[in-house]
């Protein structure tokens, strides 16, 4: 049965890895979910501690982070004001209702938007809707980055079985 559960674990790590690359699926939550099942089901002696599960499910918090700011920093590096950043924010958010394009879509849209409100030119506001979709791309690397290292830790706080 501990197989099965190691198997297991492994197919929802493999889809929490790809859950950071595909916005559809929240991918660092599906590894802390995999690794919270395999403590549940093989116990304390033969899976991690439950430090170790608080240490990953600040990471995934930490993943959420990224995830939402990501597109406002971007657009503030590449030059918006407040309503362009913020405009990327709500893009975002309202982004998760439309799937994958959505999510990259919406920032965009809302950061070009919130700078026109703010009365920049069209160059100005495409600028900002770049920086914004540059955002998004560097948080998907670093929920990545994340993810592996949620993984690395979940490995090497397994007790061996030698």
């Amino acid at each position: 049965m501990e197989l099965f559960w190691w198997f297991f674990v492994i197919v929802l790590f493999a889809v929490g890895l790809i859950g950071t690359i595909v916005p559809i699926l929240p991918g660092t939550t599906i590894i802390l979910a995999a690794a919270i099942i395999h403590r549940l089901m093989l116990g304390a002696e033969k899976s991690i501690g439950w430090k170790t599960i608080v240490v990953l499910l600040l990471l995934t918090l930490l993943s959420y982070v990224f995830d939402f700011l990501g597109s406002y920093f971007g657009a503030k590096y590449f030059g918006a004001t407040k309503w362009g950043a913020f405009g990327a924010i709500f893009g975002a958010l309202v982004g998760l209702f439309f799937g994958i394009i959505g999510l990259f879509v919406g920032p965009v849209i809302g950061a070009v938007a919130g700078e026109f409100i703010a009365g920049k030119r069209m160059i100005d506001a495409g600028r900002a809707g770049w920086g914004s979709f540059l955002g998004n791309l560097g948080a998907m690397l670093g929920k990545l980055i994340i993810a592996v290292a949620m993984i690395t830790i979940f490995l090497f706080a397994v007790p061996s079985p030698f």
